[in-house]
């Protein structure tokens, strides 16, 4: 029972947390995409994010051939 009322009690917190935010709109992505540089956002993060994903997958290859020895 104590579980319970202990989830019910976070899952309501969350939903204040839902609720919170404001309904404005952002000034910094408007701008950024209504002169096209979101575009340029997205690609870096993107990048950036295929650039760790290789490194990781090239550690964990690394570490297979050190584990096989």
């Amino acid at each position: 029972m104590k579980k319970l009322a202990f989830t019910l009690i976070i899952t309501l917190l969350y939903v204040s947390q839902v609720f919170a935010q404001s309904a404005e709109k952002v000034e910094m992505a408007d701008t950024l995409r209504s002169s096209g540089k979101i575009y340029v956002v997205v690609a870096v993060a993107s990048v950036v994010f295929i650039g760790l994903a290789l490194y990781l997958f090239s550690i964990d290859n690394r570490l297979k051939k050190i584990e096989k020895k």
